[in-house]
This record gives structure tokens, sequence and C-alpha cells, in this order.
């Protein structure tokens, strides 16, 4: 396991503070869900973005092609 350490501007440690409060957990737990949701999410946002693209535009492809 590797450990990163970053550095805060005062009023988003405030916020990050305040959301982990909200949840009740640490706010490095929070830290920690929320970068898992950002690595496991986008690619499966970005797949479902490019097929609806895809299937909208399938017709213009063909004329393109």
């Amino acid at each position: 396991m590797t450990t990163f350490t970053i550095t805060l501007p005062d009023e988003r440690v405030k916020k990050l503070q305040e959301l982990a409060d909200r949840f009740r957990i640490a706010p490095e737990d929070l830290v920690r869900v929320s970068l898992e949701e950002l690595l496991t999410r986008p690619m499966d946002d970005f797949q479902a973005a490019l097929e609806r693209v895809l299937v909208k535009n399938a017709d213009l492809y063909k004329r393109l092609a």
C-alpha cells in the first residue's frame, strides 16, 4: 500500500471536515472513499457516454464513411 501526502488550502480542509462530520467518518476515510469512487466510475461514465454518442450519430457516421 502506498501513502500520499497532499496539501490543501484551509478552506478546503474546513469543507472536508464538515463533510466528514456530516457522514460521521474521519476526513481521511472520506478522501479515500471519494478517490476510490473517482477511480472506478469515470470509465463507466465515459463508456456510457461514448455508446450514447455512437448510437445517436450512427447514421451520420455511415454517411461520412
